[in-house]
């Protein structure tokens, strides 16, 4: 059988990043088939769209997409919309999941795996505001039911299918007594259905403050988008940074794994950018595709390169260039293949260069 994944380099880095982790993934030995496509604010500054109908039909034909960066205007622009903000919409990517794992770098906290549930498609990020009268704003937040319960079931088979044993609701419901409240009866209905798995609640405030101070006390924390969103950017910062970072959007027909970092413009076409992030997304998709021994290796692989730290980025303290750290995956990968398999050469980073420029999108 082969896979058809979705390959979507968006802006800056992410045409550097996404090229390094399609590498790694063929290197697997899984039969994949790559589609190109494109995202992002080059493409609206070319096309008048940040995410084509034809994106679109490639992540819908495929199932899954790999996502590298975008960059975003500050200000407002007519016509612009955020591409992953719009995928999450179109798909229902209701659940962002975000592992925090150690890494054997230097500079980061070990000890930690933890995973972050995140409500994906409500909430103040639900984007309903407009202004009241002049210099008064009204932001409204929405909070239902149904995304609430979808969400905490998520939470609960998550961490059943990894052998996990608890799951803590994250909340401001001492305040929100009606929102953030019906989000934690949801939870709290759910949790009943799970009686193998323990079940607690932390106010979100006090959770920023424990994960900083004991971050390796927790397994699976759930909330809501907003939340979310600004617990796994600190929660990344335990691991060494967003640039080490994978997550996944998954839905019931789609699932879009990406790179958490930014589109980086100040070290874009460098070769210097750290694929590790959007490789490890690249594990969550296999394992999302249920090639758990193919992603462990790889993982293993990624891991290892990094513990002997020779062939590192300059962001973990190296000096090889984005090929020269994909060699090495790649290298530790053939590493662990049985030796009755033939593993065929692989080619030298000039010739691999000229290769991403034949299969990258048309400018």
């Amino acid at each position: 059988m082969t896979y058809s994944v979705c390959l979507i380099p968006g802006d800056g880095v992410g045409q550097e990043v996404i090229p390094a982790a399609a590498e790694v993934l063929g290197a697997t030995g899984l039969p994949i088939e790559f589609v190109w496509a494109d995202a992002g604010w080059a493409c609206f500054e070319r096309t008048g769209d940040a995410l084509p109908p034809a994106t679109v039909e490639a992540i819908q034909a495929c199932g899954v997409a790999l996502f590298g960066a975008t960059q975003s205007p500050m200000s407002k622009v007519a016509g612009y919309r955020s591409p992953i903000l719009a995928l999450r919409k179109t798909f229902d990517l209701y659940a962002n999941i975000r592992p925090t794992r150690s890494l054997p770098a230097p500079d980061t906290r070990q000890g930690l795996d933890f995973v972050i549930v995140r409500e994906n498609t409500e909430d103040l990020y639900a984007g309903l505001e407009h202004v009241v009268v002049p210099g008064v704003v009204e932001s409204l937040k929405i909070i239902t039911e149904k995304a609430s319960t979808r969400i905490g079931h998520y939470a609960f088979e998550l961490a059943r299918r990894e052998h996990r044993h608890r799951v803590t609701s994250v909340h401001k419901a001492n305040i929100m007594k009606l929102s953030d409240g019906l989000f934690l009866e949801c939870t709290r209905k759910v949790a009943k259905e799970y009686p193998d798995i323990a079940y607690d609640e932390v106010i979100v405030d006090a959770m920023s403050m424990h994960l900083v101070m004991r971050p390796e006390t927790f397994d699976v924390l759930v909330m809501e988008n907003l939340y979310g969103d600004i617990i796994s950017d600190l929660a990344s910062g335990l691991v060494g940074g967003l640039g080490l970072t994978p997550s996944g959007n998954i839905g019931e027909k789609a699932a879009v794994f990406e790179a958490v970092h930014g589109s980086a413009p100040d070290i874009a076409g460098k070769g210097i950018a750290n694929p590790t992030a959007v490789m490890l997304s690249g594990v969550m998709m296999l394992r999302h595709l249920g090639k758990l021994d193919i992603a462990a290796r790889l993982e293993k692989a990624i891991f290892d390169v990094i513990a002997e730290h020779q062939h590192v980025t300059r962001d973990l303290g190296g000096t090889a260039s984005i090929d020269e750290y994909t060699d090495a995956v790649i290298a530790k990968l053939d590493e662990s293949v049985p030796h009755h398999e033939i593993v065929p050469p692989r080619p030298k980073a000039a010739a691999r260069h000229k290769a991403k420029l034949a299969t990258k999108p048309e400018a």
